[in-house]
């Protein structure tokens, strides 16, 4: 299992990045927040879990191993599959899910597109036992300088996530204002922002 990977920042994109390691790029897929702390052209290093399917190998990488165990844990719910697993924690913290978990907040679960009432009882009944009360690590700082069609970038990002392109259309009109008002926002704090908007929804 690949656990952890160090290199250099090649891309970064809403919902992933591809790290050079030994002149290779190799593409982890990662949450908003995960994308706000990398920089272009710096070393990085993230946690990671790689997923395996008959088809596919999918490095999902994490800004903590505290993301990294929380994600593997997630999967082993009934009905959670990494790219559930992967929104949840692009919604909530690991903090959060572990506290919605704990205290049997099915609202704050069902914040979460692609769980439903059913789900998050389920996701309670299963991990209840499991979950710890560690505190995460603090996010990274977001770096500046989107790509001028964030509105673009956002969409495809919130769209990849489980939303319909209404949901997404109506987060970018939330988030448009912090565009304008700094021209040099990071796209994943953007992303973060609108998840935000729709979290509250």
């Amino acid at each position: 299992m690949i656990a952890q990977l160090t290199g250099v920042v090649a891309q970064v994109g809403p919902t992933s990045a591809v790290i050079e390691v030994g002149g290779f790029g190799i593409q982890v897929v990662c949450t908003p927040n995960t994308v706000a702390g990398l920089r272009l052209g710096q070393q990085a290093t993230l946690a990671t879990s790689l997923v395996v399917r008959e088809d596919s190998l999918t490095l999902y990488g994490f800004a903590s191993a505290d993301e990294r165990e929380f994600f593997e844990l997630l999967m082993t719910a009934t009905g959670v599959g990494p790219k559930l697993a992967q929104t949840a924690l692009a919604v909530l913290s690991p903090d959060e899910l572990r506290k919605a978990i704990a205290t049997e907040n099915l609202v704050q679960l069902c914040k979460v597109p692609g769980i439903g009432r059913k789900g998050a009882q389920r996701v309670v009944i299963e991990l209840k036992d499991k979950i710890n009360t560690i505190t995460p690590v603090e996010e990274s700082a977001p770096a500046a300088g989107p790509p001028a069609a964030w509105r673009g970038q956002v969409m495809q990002g919130l769209q990849g996530l489980g939303w319909s392109a209404k949901d997404a259309d109506a987060a970018c009109n939330e988030v448009e204002q912090l565009a304008r008002e700094d021209s040099q926002i990071n796209i994943a704090v953007l992303m973060r922002a609108a998840l935000q908007s729709l979290a509250r929804r």
